[in-house]
């Protein structure tokens, strides 16, 4: 069984026609370092599509997933449970095989699940309006960049050093493209988020601040008071939301005066899923700023009959108007995904996340308190909600790897997240949820002290 559906004839003919002599003269443009030099070491080269499957099957056997072992990890991606009924109602053929609603008399049941997240998003976030979901929550941080550039005029952007490196190379790279000059900084390793020193660094230059809540570390920064700072130079603030379920135990970023808020939804409904599809989120505090928004809106209206229903409100994007003219080049929103976190979210409803974040927030005190009492172990944060970050006083990477080994999945080592800071290489950045146990706990502690021996 085999999908090969080019002759070497037909490659031969196909290269001459576009004036290349091999397939290698294609990739010229990408870096020599970053091309392969050979095949790909442990794959076979050419096999039966059973062994194959085979083969692939002995690989995967080498993971340590999620469910198998005491897990810690976070940075971004966090480990809850996700109740069975929100898998059923996502695998329904109506949601699972729907493209996109731009027929709206045909697609009124997924345009009346995108208004509904949307208003769900709006709510959480604090905001006045979200929209329709963005990719993940890295390019909704730079489309939210974008925005504040397009709303002031202004070509500087102050990036909070407690921001997730991961969002901040996306901003980085992405900026290369607008000419925007992009002011960024190192996290410093003390309790407290730096925030006198972030308010220091705004001009009247700036378009606007980027600031994770809580950030990289853990660590609640005071939004309202850099809101405040960033609206008397006339920039925009862009908060940023990794872990939506500490928005039920802590005030929402609109609420304390962000004019963007953006994040990823992974942790309710989507499950870490090796790394993606994800689901990025993005909403604005105040309804004037929504024609600058990314991607694309959902609305209700009435029919020629004056019966409810459901439109594509917004699109300013390049799949309906002039390239020139778009908010961005998004190609649709990740409507899968956002029913999975919609069918969640209604599931647990405002008491239910309240309650979620108090277990969440619970655990991880007792895990704080715990490995804080491991011999030149430090705990960093001052507060936090169910993550913190721990001071080893050696190579975290090389204890998150021995941990590893033995069947413990520890957390991230910050020398991962900055390769190359050496102030950073001995924190270990620890994350609870409610899946996490009270024997996971003590397993982690025992090796993580065993470890530090």
């Amino acid at each position: 069984m085999r999908y090969l559906p080019l002759t070497q004839a037909d490659r031969s003919a196909m290269l001459d026609r576009i004036g290349v002599s091999s397939i290698d003269d294609l990739f010229v443009d990408v870096p020599e370092e970053a091309r392969l030099s050979g095949p790909i070491g442990g794959l076979p080269l050419h096999a039966g599509e059973m062994a194959v499957e085979r083969h692939m099957q002995r690989l995967s056997r080498r993971n340590l997933a999620a469910g198998d072992a005491p897990f810690f990890l976070g940075a971004g991606a966090y480990r809850h449970h996700v109740p069975a009924s929100v898998d059923h109602v996502i695998q329904r053929g109506e949601f699972l095989t729907a493209y996109t609603p731009y027929q709206p008399e045909i697609a009124q049941g997924t345009l009346q699940m995108l208004f509904e997240f949307q208003t769900q998003v709006a709510r959480l976030y604090g905001c006045a309006v979200a929209n329709a979901s963005m990719y993940d929550g890295s390019t909704a941080c730079w489309e939210a960049v974008a925005m504040a550039g397009r709303v002031t005029r202004r070509k500087r952007v102050v990036l909070s050093g407690a921001l997730h490196p991961h969002y901040a190379e996306v901003v980085r790279t992405m900026a290369k493209f607008t000419d925007d000059e992009i002011a960024d900084a190192l996290p410093s390793l003390q309790g407290t988020p730096d925030n006198e020193g972030l308010i220091a660094r705004i001009d009247d230059e700036t378009s606007c601040v980027v600031v994770q809540y809580p950030d990289i570390l853990g660590r609640i920064p005071d939004l309202a008071a850099i809101a405040e700072a960033a609206h008397a130079r006339g920039a925009l603030l862009v908060a940023v939301n990794t872990e939506p379920v500490a928005l039920g135990a802590i005030e929402a970023p609109g609420e304390l005066g962000a004019d963007i808020v953006v994040g990823e939804g992974q942790a309710i409904g989507v499950g870490l899923q090796f790394g993606g599809p994800y689901l990025g989120l993005f909403a604005v505090r105040d309804a004037r700023h929504v024609r600058q928004m990314p991607g694309r809106l959902c609305g209700e209206t009435v029919d020629a009959e004056g019966k409810r229903g459901f439109v594509l409100t917004l699109s300013t994007r390049e799949q309906h108007i002039r390239r020139e003219k778009a908010t961005s080049n998004i190609c649709t929103n990740s409507g899968l995904c956002a029913l999975a976190f919609s069918v969640h979210m209604t599931l647990l409803g405002e008491e239910g996340l309240r309650r979620l974040a108090a277990c969440n927030h619970s655990l991880a005190c007792e895990a704080a308190d715990r490995l804080a009492q491991i011999p030149g172990v430090e705990l960093l944060n001052d507060s936090f909600f169910n993550e913190f970050t721990l001071r080893l006083g050696t190579d975290a990477r090389q204890v998150v790897r021995r941990l590893a080994d033995d069947g413990v999945l520890a957390g991230v080592s910050l020398g991962r997240l900055f390769p190359g800071v050496d102030a950073l290489e001995d924190g270990l950045l620890v994350a609870v949820t409610e899946t996490t146990t009270r024997e996971d706990i003590e397993t982690l502690a025992s090796a993580l002290q065993e470890a530090l021996a």
